[in-house]
């Protein structure tokens, strides 16, 4: 039975999607986890503990999550967490030893669990796979002062480049951004994207799914569902809302769906703050209605009661939400970037607008206000694309095949073997494992440079 380590260090498919740093990692990272188990693997995610949990959980038959002691045992930013991971590392080759545990891969999630692997990778000579869900100068190109990640970061990534056995991007533009800025051997590169499970998204009856959550039958209604972070784009969406009610004459609704709570009055985030004094402040209290947070198995009911889904962010490695509404037969309006490009067809499954544009946002809404057939149709295109590209089912048959290929690589052979070698013969140190330090000859074929 073949095992996989999964690294998540921020994401733990334990926790809650919806806040600030749960969002499509964690949803990756879990269903990942559980259809690899479900197609023979066993699995291990190891992630940061933060807060009074136990060490290993075994989440399912062959999937264990096991939290690690990085760091203080509560929430912390992703932004705080790099000091702590040596101590991950460290922390990883002492449970795989004590374990007597084999994995015959390593799949490491953010540039942070890719630190964190590569010592128990050197150590154990296993392959290493790796996919980022964001780069460092794409997210420092977009957010400028606002990213708070040190420079360090791009560092880390290049040498993860060199030395990953294989790199997963989530669509054509990762795949770009990897060989552009970071020079990425486009030979190791697979594109690999992000999925649904059938079992949670499906098409529901629209006016059902409207009785259920109580809105009303006949209004134009617009979901906006994901993180509450300001690169999501949710003051756009609220801008086009006030456009297309005054400049269109469209009496919409929009339904703000994601938060820290599921209370929406008791979330006191920085960000859903923004967000309603801008709803005030264009004249739409009564317009917009901010739900807070809500378990998974509870959204397929707001896809289903929406006319339209939106996701405008400034940018997007990918994005889960545009193939969930697509799933569930709901045409998406997404901004024209990252992997929203690449899941969402213009003009055939939905359509796509330049981000920050309220104006051409509120156009397409506009467009599927005044012609239901249109959004119809384009949500029955979007329901054949997704269960013919996204599933989590052929998410992880092809990660399954990309481990396989890395175990049939000798070690020598292995672009970690070429990196150290090519350290080594420029009179650099060898690669420390956690904080005492390993020899080239930790890693087969590598006795001697």
């Amino acid at each position: 039975m073949p095992s996989v380590a999964l690294i998540s260090e921020h994401a733990s498919p334990l926790a809650r999607p919806g806040a600030v740093d749960n969002g499509g990692q964690n949803v990756y990272v879990a269903h990942v986890a559980r259809h690899l188990a479900n197609s023979g693997h066993r699995v291990d995610v190891f992630t940061r503990r933060d807060g009074p949990l136990p060490e290993v959980v075994q989440w399912h038959p062959r999937v264990r999550v096991i939290h690690v002691p990085a760091g203080p045992p509560h929430y912390l930013p992703k932004e705080d967490m790099l000091p702590f991971m040596d101590a991950f590392a460290e922390y990883m080759l002492g449970f795989a030893r004590r374990q007597r545990q084999h994995y015959d891969a390593v799949h490491a999630n953010f540039f942070m669990s890719g630190k964190a692997a590569l010592p128990l990778c050197r150590a154990l000579s296993i392959p290493l796979v790796i996919t980022f869900h964001a780069l460092g100068r794409v997210r420092r190109l977009h957010q400028r002062e606002a990213d708070r990640f040190p420079p360090s970061r791009f560092a880390i990534e290049e040498e993860l480049v060199r030395c990953a056995d294989r790199i997963i991007a989530e669509c054509p533009a990762d795949h770009a951004d990897l060989v552009q800025h970071y020079g990425a051997d486009p030979r190791r590169i697979d594109i690999v994207p992000c999925g649904f499970d059938a079992s949670e998204f499906a098409p529901t009856d629209r006016a059902q799914a409207r009785a259920a959550l109580g809105w009303d039958p006949a209004t134009f209604s617009i979901l906006q569902l994901g993180r509450m972070v300001p690169r999501k784009g949710v003051d756009n969406v609220i801008r086009a809302l006030a456009l297309l009610r005054r400049t269109h004459g469209v009496a919409a609704r929009l339904y703000v769906v994601g938060g820290e709570s599921t209370d929406p009055a008791r979330d006191r985030s920085p960000e859903l703050a923004r967000l309603r004094h801008l709803a005030q402040a264009e004249g739409l209290a009564h317009a917009v209605q901010f739900v807070g947070r809500r378990d998974r198995d509870q959204l397929a009911t707001f896809y289903g009661a929406a006319d339209v889904f939106v996701s405008t962010p400034w940018y997007e490695p990918f994005g889960i939400t545009p193939v969930e509404a697509m799933a569930c037969a709901r045409p998406v309006v997404g901004s024209d970037v990252g992997g929203i490009r690449y899941s969402v067809l213009d003009g055939d499954t939905g359509f796509l607008v330049p981000p920050n544009d309220p104006a051409a946002l509120a156009q397409r809404l506009a467009l599927l206000a005044a012609r239901p057939e249109l959004g119809r149709r384009l949500g029955t295109a979007g329901l054949r694309r997704a269960r013919g590209m996204f599933t989590w089912r052929l998410v992880a048959r092809q990660l399954a095949r990309i481990y396989a290929d890395c175990q049939r690589a000798s070690p020598a052979e292995r672009p970690m073997a070429h990196a150290i070698r090519a350290r080594l013969s420029a009179g650099a140190s060898p690669p420390a494992v956690g904080v005492r330090g390993a020899s080239p000859a930790a890693v087969p074929g590598l006795a001697s440079p």
